[in-house]
């Protein structure tokens, strides 16, 4: 997918940041700091990771500034009503960045942390990729703890299945 336009993007991110929402509403607070083994995200680590490195990493990067990522751990929010606050915040802030940006400004190039230059319009790609990326962890970590989780599309894969035709 090559992103061509910025209001384009942002409208598809929303639409990828919703299905988050979505399931970052049905953690358990009791849970945020379950990790399923020792020295492995937490649920909160998860949460604050995403939305740490879209404004700290990707967002910086795409200013022309070098990464600024220190981390997901508690000292960024603690509490479920925190965790979600500053996963919104970093989110609002990371918008209000890109949205300054011109469509001419997507074919830029802009530095990864390992100094690897790539088009804007790559790196904001890949943003959404790493934010699937670990938003299919916490589906793992609620499925491990019996969380009903919420469906993506509308229906399970059985769902799908007992409405398809066998060939």
């Amino acid at each position: 997918m090559e992103i061509k336009s910025i209001q384009s993007f942002l409208d598809y991110y929303e639409k990828i940041r919703e299905r988050t929402l979505r399931l970052i509403a049905v953690v358990p607070p009791e849970h945020l700091d379950y990790a399923y083994k020792s020295g492995k995200f937490s649920i909160g680590d998860q949460i604050r990771h995403i939305a740490a490195i879209e404004r700290y990493m990707y967002g910086e990067t795409i200013s022309g500034r070098k990464s600024a990522y220190h981390g997901c751990g508690k000292e960024l929010a603690d509490g479920y009503e925190n965790v979600v606050d500053y996963f919104n915040e970093m989110h609002r802030q990371t918008l209000e960045i890109i949205s300054s940006l011109s469509d001419e400004d997507l074919n830029r190039k802009c530095l990864t942390p390992a100094n690897n230059e790539i088009s804007i319009w790559k790196w904001l790609r890949a943003m959404i990729e790493h934010e699937i990326h670990h938003r299919g962890e916490l589906y793992i970590y609620l499925n491990l703890l019996d969380v009903k989780t919420p469906q993506m599309y509308g229906f399970s894969a059985e769902e799908v299945q007992e409405m398809s035709v066998r060939l």
